[in-house]
């Protein structure tokens, strides 16, 4: 490969340097392209735009890979635990025994929040949406622990805030849903694992001695791990863009929380719990919308089917197909919704129109799945997907203030009017 390309603008030939990355995969550096030419490139939505370097995750959609810190996500969900994944994720390499029970510890010990956050919380309405909560509370940590804003942190400052945040997310994450559901607080339970202990939160009643499942466990713990991280997608591109003007991370990670709430990026396992009830309420005629799906002029799209980077298959459903099984297995939820979703599924694994087109059931479909046999309502599923992200968002912002990246700040093609006087509201 050569190391330069080059670009020629009104007869001038300028070289551009040609970057390729551990994977093969190759950029044209266009840093110095304004300074040089006085010209910048229009991409919208960034999609052919490599706005960092990264050795935290690589993907190929192509082949169907997906790997954190070189180590397949396959081998990653079947073998490790989530705690595991986010030490990885966050400082680079899988944690020795000794580094391992340390960090569990200290997330273990941070599990509480500030008992002045409940204050916050009572003010929230009945029917807030626990996205919103959730964003909300994670920002106002910072107004808690005041320190994480100062740049000059060091470095055992900053791994503090990063253990609060994996302690103290799924306290708020679970409060959220009883705030949702009107049910009391609990609080966190240092005798039992992570992914247990927010199964505690959630479910635990007064009433009744909550039973901490390990089919259920096993199942959160993977689909904690296959939402980890993927790559510059919209939340974690924002986390970096936010981190970059030196906020503190509780900030940074709540402007994420925020993009993540988006329908086109956060609630794609919603929306398949959505499409599947719509099913349900027009008679379950599930061929009907079979054939809906596959005209062309009908505006009805299966939801969960096919992902816009992986044109092959999504590695991470294969992984979580069998947890999925398993939940419904265990669990004998009688739902004519996830009756539905199993007809949906067997059909788009045989069904030539699917099969030729790749239109695959995906993690989200399997995800929304899984939630709603736990009794997770679907307001929920992008909270769930938030937990999972959380480390894949700090080991981006760690990654780029290591760096010591630029503050960000894009460029524009200004297309509005030229200049013109003005005139006075008595003229016009």
């Amino acid at each position: 490969m050569a190391d330069t390309a080059q670009l020629i603008i009104d007869g001038k030939t300028y070289e551009i340097p040609v970057i390729t990355g551990s994977e093969g995969e190759n950029a044209l550096d266009i840093s110095s392209l304004r300074a040089q030419t006085g010209y910048v490139t229009l991409d919208i939505g960034y999609k052919n735009t490599g706005a960092t370097k990264s050795a935290i995750t690589f993907l190929d959609g192509e082949k169907g890979i997906l790997r954190y810190r070189g180590y397949p996500i396959e081998q990653l969900a079947e073998q490790s635990e989530f705690l595991e994944v986010a030490y990885l994720l966050i400082f680079g390499k899988l944690p020795s025994k000794e580094e391992y029970d340390e960090f569990k510890t200290a997330v273990t010990m941070h599990t509480l929040v500030h008992e002045d956050t409940r204050v916050i919380f009572d003010g929230f309405p009945t029917n807030s949406h626990p996205m919103g909560v959730l964003s909300s509370l994670v920002s106002s940590l910072t107004a808690f622990y005041p320190k994480s804003i100062d740049p000059g942190r060091t470095p055992d400052q900053i791994n503090r805030t990063i253990v609060r945040l994996l302690a103290k997310i799924p306290t708020i994450a679970a409060w959220a849903y009883k705030g949702e559901m009107g049910h009391p607080l609990n609080y966190p339970r240092n005798d039992l694992d992570y992914c247990s202990n927010f199964l505690y939160m959630m479910f635990s009643l007064p009433t009744t001695k909550y039973e901490i499942d390990p089919v259920l466990v096993d199942a959160m713990n993977k689909l904690l791990i296959l939402h980890a991280d993927h790559e510059q997608n919209c939340s974690t591109s924002t986390v970096r863009i936010v981190g970059s003007s030196h906020t503190s991370l509780y900030t940074a990670i709540a402007a994420g929380i925020n993009a993540l709430w988006g329908p086109l990026h956060g609630g794609a396992n919603q929306a398949v719990i959505e499409m599947l009830e719509a099913i349900r309420e027009d008679g379950g005629d599930i061929q009907k919308y079979v054939k809906k799906a596959q005209d062309k002029n009908d505006p009805f799209r299966l939801m969960g089917f096919g992902h816009r980077v992986y044109k092959n298959f999504d590695p991470r459903a294969k992984i979580i197909k069998k947890a999925a099984d398993d939940v419904l297995s265990k669990l004998g939820v009688d739902d004519p919704c996830l009756d539905i979703a199993k007809e949906l599924e067997e059909i788009a694994l045989k069904d030539p129109y699917f099969v030729d087109r790749n239109l695959y059931p995906n993690v989200d479909f399997y995800s929304g799945i899984i939630y709603r046999a736990m009794g997770i309502p679907t307001e929920m599923f992008t909270v769930m997907f938030a937990l999972g992200r959380l480390p894949g968002w700090i080991a981006q912002w760690k990654e780029m203030r290591e760096n010591q990246e630029p503050i960000g700040r894009p460029r524009q093609i200004y297309t509005g009017e030229t200049e013109r006087d003005y005139v006075p509201i008595s003229k016009r």
